[in-house]
């Protein structure tokens, strides 16, 4: 089973618009959307979700308040400012976490004198199996000021895995987060080719160069497209001939084309339109070989 993982230095640069086009190209495809702080890959696939699970890691602590004494030693020990006092209905001062701002280090849990804390895990979103027109998709929604993106991304990338094998699918497309940070590195890692989106400016890149080094370490095959390379075609020059000497595949180009929008409003991959990008994207799809 083969598996490409397109990502970005940053944000906007036209990954998922890619991932997309690439999931109608391939027609029997299981695609992935790993970008959980702010999954988007649906606005185009329009998936219709048959299943949907809470997503735990890690743990948060909650005061009882009837078995709180208000002795603040929990509130002294927190180094997060999450632990506030409060009053009860009965007027007597109790004390409270904060679940956004409360860290899970267990801190408070440990020291209470009147072991009037516990420390649950902690829901951080939900994952979905989803139908879409181009077949199976896996996506999640990572919640208001979670953290562990990054396992829940491995879990994303292990659940289309698995249906794909099961259901004789290939090869899995995923539309990872941009930067380099820890999803990044678990949407990539033991993937057969990472596709690295970039634009034609300064920023670019420099973000490019900083992906394709984490590829590198991790001894990835990497291919690079330059999205809206018309724009500025010297600066293109320079980062395919960046991306050569780092070992890079130059996978292609994509010109600049306002009906990439257009087909986004209408929720359609744009290589489903007669968009003059089509044949890049095509091309590019092609000189990945999957």
């Amino acid at each position: 089973m083969k598996e490409l993982v397109v990502i970005s230095g940053k944000g906007g640069t036209g990954k998922t618009s890619l991932a997309a086009s690439f999931a109608v190209l391939a027609g029997h495809a299981v695609t992935a959307d790993c970008d959980v702080d702010a999954a988007d890959l649906h606005l185009v696939l329009s998936p219709r979700p048959r299943e949907k699970h809470d997503f735990y890691s890690g743990n948060e602590a909650v005061i009882r308040a009837g078995d709180c004494t208000g002795c603040g030693t929990c509130a002294g020990l927190c180094r997060f400012d999450a632990i506030t006092k409060k009053t009860r209905a009965d007027g007597a001062a109790v004390y409270a976490v904060d679940p956004v701002a409360c860290e899970g280090c267990g801190v408070c849990v440990r020291f209470c004198p009147e072991r009037a804390i516990d420390f649950p895990e902690s829901r951080c979103g939900e994952w979905m199996i989803s139908d879409t027109r181009c077949g199976p998709m896996v996506h999640a929604r990572l919640g208001t000021a979670a953290e562990n993106s990054g396992k829940l991304v491995s879990l994303v990338r292990r659940e289309a895995r698995r249906i794909a094998t099961e259901a004789g699918r290939d090869p899995v497309i995923v539309d990872g987060p941009p930067g380099i940070g820890c999803p990044v590195i678990a949407s990539l890692t033991g993937a057969t080719v990472v596709l690295v989106v970039t634009e034609p400016t300064v920023s670019g890149e420099h973000d490019l160069e900083r992906v394709l080094k984490l590829a590198r370490h991790f001894g990835m095959a990497a291919a690079v497209c330059v999205n809206k390379w018309d724009l500025n075609r010297e600066m293109t020059e320079r980062i395919e001939n960046l991306a050569r000497r780092s070992g890079a595949q130059i996978a292609g180009r994509v010109r600049y084309d306002r009906a990439v929008t257009a087909a986004q409003l209408r929720r359609q991959a744009v290589v489903e339109t007669e968009a003059p990008c089509v044949d890049d994207i095509r091309q590019i799809w092609n000189n990945l070989n999957l």
